[in-house]
């Protein structure tokens, strides 16, 4: 851990060098690109791809779309906890920004701005948590997400604002908090689900189901029913 803070290993460092030497020699377009891409580009899609899944799970059957949906509530909220608990730990390592201790980065400021320490990643915590959080419903959906953090923690060692150690402490807090605390948080929140799918009113938010509408009699049909009813009443 002290060798975190100040300033990692050798390889950690030529890694960082490595990769944050295609920002040197990239146009400026596209070091603007990679930044709009890191900072919101890549968590927002993350976002539209867990409403993707969650269109498809409202199809399933009542019991499998309560625990799909309980398990993409869990995924979002797994992401915020691994935030919470990243706040103590990046005090306890407080590891400063690699440029705070490298000369020679090409540091491109994204838009949410480079305060704090560096250790770990938010950026990779939050995206390794829906991703993983989205494997547990949908594998196909998942992997799309994991990729999707994968090469968000690239952008972070592109644009010179973590080292690949803090990207990859980022990916193992994430998943961690997502995996270890899932039958947890699926314990409470099912139940709560299962009540939310019984309600005429929010009911929708869990199971895409269509109330059966009675279908209308030809009157025809029922006076010859009525008078089929009364022959028999006689008769007996």
């Amino acid at each position: 851990m002290a060798a975190l803070a100040t300033g990692g290993s050798n390889l950690d460092v030529s890694l960082l060098y490595d990769v944050n030497a295609l920002a040197r020699h990239a146009p400026a377009a596209v070091d603007r690109a990679v930044a709009l891409v890191g900072d919101y580009g890549i968590p927002l899609a993350l976002v539209l791809l867990v409403l993707w899944c969650w269109r498809g799970a409202r199809r399933q059957d009542e019991t499998s779309a309560a625990e799909s949906f309980a398990a993409l509530v869990w995924a979002p909220l797994a992401a915020a906890l691994a935030l919470l608990a990243n706040v103590p730990l990046r005090r306890l390592v407080a590891r400063p920004r690699p440029f705070d201790e490298h000369s020679g980065l090409q540091v491109i400021e994204p838009g949410l701005g480079l305060h704090g320490f560096s250790f770990v990643s938010d950026h990779a915590t939050l995206t390794m948590a829906l991703g993983i959080g989205l494997f547990l419903v949908r594998r196909k959906f998942g992997l799309i997400g994991i990729g999707l953090a994968l090469v968000e923690g690239v952008c972070r060692v592109y644009l010179g604002v973590h080292y690949p150690t803090d990207v990859i402490g980022g990916f193992a807090l994430g998943a961690a908090v997502v995996l270890v605390l899932a039958p947890l948080g699926m314990a409470l929140l099912t139940p709560v689900v299962r009540a939310v799918a019984r309600s005429p009113r929010l009911g929708r938010l869990v199971r895409a189901g269509h109330r059966a509408r009675p279908c209308p009699v030809d009157l025809a049909d029922r006076e010859a029913a009525d008078a089929g009813t009364r022959d028999k009443d006689l008769a007996a």
